[in-house]
């Protein structure tokens, strides 16, 4: 069960944003919305693959957004004249 402690002085808002981020990263509430119905197993196969390619393309975005700083020009061919 995912808990908080308030600290001395803290307001509502700030445990509830807590309480909050910790319940999101521990997965509970999705762990009780997929629980609602019974899943088959293909589908649920589906799913993970389906979450596999979208966390890996993402990866390899972020990795490949590298470009020549400004104000310089890219090593390749000279432009053309």
């Amino acid at each position: 069960m995912t808990g908080v402690i308030a600290g001395e002085n803290e307001s509502f808002e700030n445990l509830l944003k807590r309480f909050n981020k910790r319940v999101q990263q521990a997965g509970i509430l999705s762990e009780i919305r997929h629980g609602e119905y019974f899943e088959k197993p293909s589908i649920k196969r589906k799913r993970k693959d389906a979450a596999k390619k979208r966390k890996s393309a993402k990866a390899v975005a972020t990795t490949t957004t590298s470009r020549a700083p400004a104000g310089r020009v890219p090593m390749g061919r000279p432009p053309a004249r």
